[in-house]
């Protein structure tokens, strides 16, 4: 019973000096791991909540855009880019939003919201949208230069051709013929033989006098 008691008690002392040892590390860490899963699941919900509100806020311009009520547009946009500028909902809204401007006659507006997409958007693909959009609001008010300019940002691989496509339609606006050829050309070239798009390239060509098989080895006729 006597070395029983010898080894628990020689048990005892050894967990007492790993602890007065290790203890603090040990606490510590278990604060850390608690903390970052305490911390994760905050940003979890947190993200969440964000994403009901801004959801909210795009409802909110989208029966303003039914409604034709630019007012409350602008409004329910200004809120979306205040709030919650980074999120997906934002873009969207940004985007739908110029839309509805456009149509309602408030150009300036439209071309706010879009540039606001085009800059502040966290998906480059959204900018993407935002420049081609952009860039025709200002060739529908033959400000050639400006919409130029909005084409020359980067864009993911997948819009390339269609940006080719829209500096091809501001050259032919401009009466630059041979310009438009090669963004043409270029834009035929970059998209896929199934892509429905490449038809109407295909014929912006050939009203220049280019053939489509020609276009794609780079020659004109």
């Amino acid at each position: 019973m006597a070395n029983f008691d010898l080894e628990e008690q020689e048990q005892i002392d050894q967990l007492k000096h790993f602890w007065a040892r290790y203890g603090n590390l040990i606490t510590w860490a278990l604060i850390v791991v608690l903390g970052g899963f305490a911390a994760w699941n905050g940003w979890n919900w947190w993200q969440r909540s964000q994403s009901v509100k801004a959801a909210a806020l795009y409802d909110e311009i989208d029966r303003a855009a039914r409604a034709r009520d630019a007012a409350k547009i602008e409004q329910a946009l200004s809120d979306m880019k205040s709030q919650f500028g980074r999120t997906t909902f934002a873009a969207q809204g940004g985007l739908l939003a110029a839309q509805s401007l456009f149509e309602a006659g408030k150009g300036d507006a439209a071309k706010a919201a879009l540039t606001w997409v085009a800059d502040s958007a966290s998906d480059d693909s959204y900018q993407a949208v935002a420049r081609l959009r952009l860039a025709a609001v200002h060739l529908e008010a033959k400000a050639y230069d400006e919409a130029l300019k909005v084409l020359q940002a980067p864009v993911p691989e997948s819009f390339v051709s269609l940006v080719a496509d829209r500096r091809g339609d501001v050259f032919m606006a401009q009466g630059k013929t041979e310009e438009a050829k090669a963004e043409y050309k270029k834009a035929w070239d970059a998209m896929g033989a199934r892509t429905e798009y490449r038809q109407l390239v295909q014929v912006k060509l050939a009203s220049l006098g280019v053939e489509v098989t020609t276009a794609k080895a780079g020659a004109a006729q």
